[in-house]
């Protein structure tokens, strides 16, 4: 009926509108352009709304994600399912409690030599106060007057900050009841759910459908899996160069500036400033600061270049531009969360528009560009002729 329906509406647009009929493209263009940024819209909108439950889900999923290849070896082992999603669960929980003790552990011990630190940091400020003065002509009432200012200018927002701090701790909570739930269900319920996938998509589509959740699967198996190997490799490398460097508590600063690598790019230089914050204030020279700067520079030129490529390589391969743009963005509509979130979710996104004809110019968009695109013209000929030699040789 609706097919009939379709061809009498054109065949009616033919006799009735011949001009509109010589251009039938441009007004589908203009409805496509218009539904598409109004889904969009309401996506964006409905996320954001929404975004206290869906930053959980998102983390569970991903969560358990990493925990599937776990819990197969043990179901292979003779575990029931229930078992092996307990199980796997429970390692999870086992492995963050004992990173939590640890860094909390270093933290008190910190803590005890706080009065020496203090003074160290007393004295940082007299030499800071003597330098200003000597080389600024700034006197200590000028600079307390200044403070005073800029204090009274950034209290309004510490303020705010703090309030959303300890307003982000029942959701912090909550998290940490939910998020061990929704894993353990996203678990011990996957073979239902990949059913339903293949319910609402069509039974004609099946294959298709678990090949794009395999490659979901992939996507966030080889990102997260190979930063969690990244971020272990870094650890050990910032430890034995604060070690090195004759900074205590290496392991606590090391494991810390590791753990910022969550937040991509600048998470190593993040991580290097409160370590050299302390050696300022325990130690007597400004170099051991500045050491800790260049050593984990160091570090990161060989994560970006060496550790980061040969781990995860091109498995997932995303357009560094695109990859900016989303921790912006995701940041923006999930906090601190989206920071953590923003590469693995265009992961999955790139792998969904790769999977579906329509949005497959936006899976190319995502991607990162092939050499055809970043070479000149010359550098192409010269490939080229390089290429064509190196066949000629071989025949």
């Amino acid at each position: 009926m609706f097919k009939n329906f379709y061809n009498f509406r054109n065949s009616t647009e033919e006799i009735v509108e011949p001009e509109a009929a010589d251009t039938p493209g441009k007004g589908n263009l203009g409805r496509s352009i218009t539904y598409s940024m109004l889904a969009l819209a309401l996506i964006i909108a409905f996320a954001y709304v929404l975004q206290s439950v869906l930053v959980p889900i998102l983390f569970s999923f991903i969560i358990a994600a990493l925990l599937y290849p776990l819990c197969r070896r043990l179901e292979r082992w003779g575990f029931s399912r229930i078992m092996a999603a307990l199980t796997s669960l429970l390692v999870a929980i086992l492995v963050l409690a004992g990173m939590v003790y640890l860094l909390v552990s270093q933290s008190i011990n910190i803590g005890q030599d706080a009065s020496e630190i203090v003074g160290k940091i007393e004295q940082v400020l007299k030499d800071a106060e003597g330098w200003a003065n000597e080389k600024l002509n700034l006197s200590r009432t000028q600079i307390i007057q200044s403070g005073k200012q800029q204090l009274e200018k950034v209290m309004p927002g510490v303020g705010a900050a703090v309030t959303t701090f300890f307003g982000s701790l029942g959701n912090f909570l909550s998290m940490g009841i939910l998020v061990p739930l929704l894993i353990f269900f996203l678990l011990y319920y996957r073979e239902f759910f990949k059913a339903f996938f293949v319910k609402a998509i069509g039974r004609e589509h099946k294959e298709k459908v678990e090949e794009t959740m395999s490659k979901i699967y992939a996507a966030i198996k080889n990102y997260m899996g190979g930063l969690l190997m990244v971020m272990g490799i870094v650890a050990v490398l910032n430890s034995v160069g604060l070690m090195i460097i004759g900074i205590e508590y290496a392991w606590f600063f090391g494991i810390m500036a590791s753990l910022l690598m969550l937040l991509p790019y600048i998470g190593i230089a993040i991580g290097s400033i409160l370590p050299a914050l302390f050696a300022l204030a325990t130690k007597d020279s400004y170099w051991y600061a500045l050491g800790i700067i260049g050593w984990f520079q160091v570090v990161q030129i060989l994560e970006g270049n060496f550790i980061t490529p040969n781990i995860v390589g091109g498995k997932v391969s995303l357009n560094p531009l695109v990859s900016i743009l989303s921790i912006f963005l995701f940041s923006m509509l999930f906090g601190f969360a989206g920071l953590i979130l923003a590469l693995p979710l265009m992961a999955i996104l790139k792998v969904i528009f790769d999977a579906v004809p329509q949005l497959q110019p936006y899976g190319f968009l995502f991607s990162e560009p092939g050499d055809r695109f970043l070479l000149t013209d010359k550098q192409k000929a010269k490939a080229a002729k390089k290429k064509a030699a190196a066949e000629k040789k071989k025949d």
